[in-house]
């Protein structure tokens, strides 16, 4: 990651008087915009407070609630969008019973009370029928993130998914497709809130993701795709 991309701002200011101007009244006076960074006065959100603020964010503005903490998830470019595609036909060629479902919305943490919207939720087909913004954790196979070049990525995709998220409530599997290390990390075997198995592929080789899934990525277009 270069200097630039690690510095690059969570939204711009056009979106965070967007979303100033679209908030609740009791929240709107709280959010300040410094440093490039969405901050939250008088103290955190609580999660039904983040809701209302989420359900009333621009398109352009994805929040998530990562450990007590609103989050702005970058908008994904075009190498985000081709891995993502790649994904799903990877799914769709071993597992033609599932799907990958962008942009899921989960409960998430202890108690449920994280909010975190995947980039990918691997599930049996209809899973989601008749869910609402932010599904339940249960039934959902694998949780999938594709790293953005935002300062914020190493905290929120490396650390508090897979460790204060995603293993909390049993998800099997967490892949990260990382692309400022290349790699394909697999988390597995979720037990008292967190992963016990970790495994790291380079790009362009093949790897097993385990039960509930059951087969092999073949990793080979990734390389296509390397910033």
């Amino acid at each position: 990651m270069t200097p630039e991309t690690a510095d690059r701002p969570q939204m711009d200011i056009e979106d965070f008087d967007e979303l100033v101007r679209r908030a609740p009244r009791e929240i709107r006076n709280r959010l300040e915009f410094l440093g490039g960074r969405l901050c939250i006065r008088h103290g955190p959100l609580d999660v039904d407070e983040f809701e209302e603020l989420a359900a009333a964010a621009p398109e352009t503005v994805r929040l998530e609630y990562i450990n007590g903490k609103v989050e702005v998830k970058p908008v994904p470019d075009g190498n985000h969008r081709e891995i993502f595609v790649w994904l799903q036909e990877q799914c769709m060629q071993h597992r033609p019973d599932l799907r990958v479902y962008g942009e899921s919305g989960v409960r998430t943490e202890a108690y449920r009370k994280g909010r975190a919207r995947t980039d990918g939720a691997v599930a049996p087909k209809g899973h989601f029928k008749g869910h609402g913004e932010w599904s339940a954790s249960n039934g959902i196979l694998m949780a999938v993130e594709i790293t953005s070049h935002d300062r914020d990525t190493n905290q929120r995709d490396r650390v508090d998914k897979p460790v204060v998220g995603y293993a909390a409530v049993d998800i099997p599997v967490y892949l990260l497709i990382d692309r400022d290390n290349n790699t394909v990390v697999v988390y597995s075997e979720p037990k008292d809130g967190r992963y016990q198995r970790t495994t790291s592929h380079p790009w362009g080789t093949r790897v097993d993701l385990p039960e509930p899934l059951g087969f092999t990525l073949d990793t080979e277009e990734l390389k296509d795709y390397a910033d």
